[in-house]
């Protein structure tokens, strides 16, 4: 049986104050997640938001309520499930969770140019990460290249069907 997939969504850091607060270092989008009384898995074990200031990037947790206890909590990682992701962020029109994006393929005028392998962010830009078609990387293309995920090269996006239409992506791989 596969393991339940978890999404690295934060980071703490060092202690802020002498009643167990410490700094959060956030990765991900949807800050809305914490909240008051919601848990997550960390590198530590469960842990639960006893009080959260995004303005001031702390947090705490039940049970670290100072600063000696809470130091232990000291670069944990955070991590959501994809159920609690699911639940708890709230995507906009036209938005969509990166790892709804992973595993679509990537087509230009009825071409397949790759499966999107991953997302990443450079700058304040996501990228799809794409692995070349295997009929492509036989006429001598790139085995991987990266399509900025702005309208300017992606015409839709599919997510039931599994598949983004984007335009110039055989230029970008063309170019890789």
């Amino acid at each position: 049986m596969q393991k339940p997939k978890k999404f690295f969504i934060a980071q703490v850091g060092k202690t802020h104050g002498l009643h167990g607060d410490l700094k959060l270092h956030l990765h991900t989008d949807f800050p809305e997640q914490f909240q008051v009384g919601y848990s997550f898995d960390s590198s530590v074990g469960r842990l639960t938001i006893s009080r959260i200031n995004l303005n001031r990037g702390t947090i705490a947790f039940k049970g670290y309520d100072n600063i000696d206890i809470a130091k232990k909590l000291t670069n944990a990682k955070l991590f959501a499930s994809l159920d609690e992701t699911k639940e708890r962020c709230h995507l906009k029109e036209g938005e969509y969770f990166w790892f709804d994006l992973e595993g679509c393929r990537v087509i230009e005028n009825n071409i397949t140019l790759g499966i999107v392998k991953e997302v990443q962010r450079l700058a304040d830009v996501n990228y799809l990460y794409i692995k070349t078609d295997k009929n492509l990387t036989n006429r001598g293309l790139a085995n991987s290249f990266l399509i900025p995920n702005i309208d300017r090269y992606i015409i839709s996006i599919n997510i039931e069907d599994k598949i983004i239409t984007v335009k110039d992506g055989i230029d970008i791989l063309e170019a890789s």
